[in-house]
């Protein structure tokens, strides 16, 4: 197996980690204390970190002089903490179970962002990196749809402690598989008078490149949708008369997730900014006919099929923010960008499933049509902030450096740093 064999192999590992921790943790406390909002509670001390997280994590791992230990520190550092939890979740006092959450969640971003950072390293620039973008993605994708099955299986057959040891297990396999990893050699990029990006670098880039700061301001705000989602999809199958359906929508939304990352994610011959503007007008228009059908074909099978839709347009829109980062990323603070925009796109989702549990009590198709109306003023948004004007030819000043805000940067050279 290649290099970017074996990274494919390590991002999925981690993923399914990182995704079945949601359901696994709030089964675990239902199971040993009855309560499902001390799981609540122990996730939410999880996910917590990954903002605040991202710019730390993207500093060091831009700045450390050894990748390949930072990178498998975080991901062993990740797993140690999924496991610790499988023991000490309704066991251990309360305020221990929360701090190994909070410092499980702040390697949080190396799992998600940290990860796809290193894909600029492993593949040439070019088309057939973008392609490595829409595996890249695919990986989140397929994530998405097999971790919470797998949870929900072993949990059946046995116990919720041992869906936590799976996806323990699997997060160790995404440790060991990075360890063979090749990584770039830092002291090349300082040799060649790349400048040392300081914490704000990410921050100050999202900010300052256009192309970085409309995909992230458009996908930070289509996830306030995105993320509450899941829940609305379980008050619509409810109002539909099939309660336990919520995660058929959810399954079908991931599936055709998947099937879009793997086929309309693998276009290399448009522009990723209009992508993502495609991909976001192209689900919201499919979740505001998923709220509609239920007056006129009020049946779960029809919703299924416009949220496995609305899965299509949305799987390209990862690809399409993975390939903006690399692309525009200044050197020194690529990986900061890439866990700072993963973390502020957490965060969003956070916030959206916050406030469709304040509004459950509104009709499931005002809130999905609220979620569809978020993306499309998503893609809106995208249009208003990114640059107009013809594409930069390659080998052009794209972006600010991440040292200055004057100094030119152009596009890397591949495997350049």
């Amino acid at each position: 197996m290649g290099g970017f064999g074996r990274y494919l192999a390590a991002a999925l590992a981690a993923r399914i980690a990182s995704e079945g921790m949601g359901m696994a943790v709030v089964l675990l406390a239902l199971e040993r204390t009855g309560s499902a909002a001390h799981g609540a509670f122990v996730l939410t001390a999880w996910l917590a970190p990954h903002v605040l997280a991202a710019p730390l994590a993207g500093a060091a791992a831009a700045r450390t002089r050894r990748p390949r230990l930072f990178h498998v520190g975080a991901l062993a550092g990740f797993t140690a903490a999924v496991a610790a939890l499988t023991v000490l979740l309704g066991r251990a006092p309360t305020p221990l179970v929360l701090a190994v959450a909070v410092l499980g969640g702040t390697c949080g971003p190396m799992v998600t962002g940290g990860l796809s950072s290193l894909v600029t390293g492993l593949v040439a620039a070019g088309p057939g990196r973008d392609r490595a973008y829409a595996w890249d993605a695919a990986t989140y994708n397929a994530a998405a749809v097999t971790a919470p099955a797998m949870v929900g299986l072993v949990t059946a057959l046995g116990s919720a402690g041992p869906a936590m040891a799976v996806l323990a297990t699997s997060g160790a396999v995404a440790a060991a598989l990075a360890a063979t990893l090749p990584y770039e050699d830092p002291g090349a990029g300082r040799a060649a008078g790349a400048p040392r990006a300081g914490m704000a670098a990410g921050l100050h880039a999202l900010w300052r490149v256009r192309e970085l700061r409309a995909v992230t301001s458009a996908t930070t705000l289509a996830f306030v949708g995105i993320g509450s989602l899941t829940t609305t999809s379980v008050l619509l199958a409810a109002e539909l008369g099939s309660p336990g359906a919520g995660g058929v929508l959810m399954t079908a939304f991931a599936l055709g997730a998947l099937a879009g990352s793997l086929t309309l994610g693998r276009i290399t011959s448009v522009v990723p900014g209009r992508l993502a503007r495609w991909a976001l007008a192209g689900t919201g228009a499919a979740l505001a006919a998923a709220a509609l059908a239920p007056s006129f074909a009020p049946s779960v099978a029809v919703t299924a099929v416009l949220f496995a839709v609305a899965g299509v347009c949305d799987g390209p829109l990862l690809t399409a923010t993975l390939r903006i980062r690399s692309e525009y990323a200044p050197d020194g603070a690529r990986t900061q960008v890439f866990t700072l925009g993963a973390g502020l796109k957490l965060t969003a989702a956070s916030v959206g499933a916050a406030v469709v549990g304040l509004a459950a009590d509104a009709p499931a198709a005002a809130l999905l049509t609220g979620i569809a109306a978020l993306l499309l003023a998503a893609a809106l948004l995208h249009v208003l902030v990114a640059p107009r004007g013809p594409r930069p030819a390659a080998g052009t000043v794209t972006a600010p450096s991440a040292a200055s805000a004057t100094a030119p940067v152009g596009r890397r050279t591949p495997g350049g740093p």
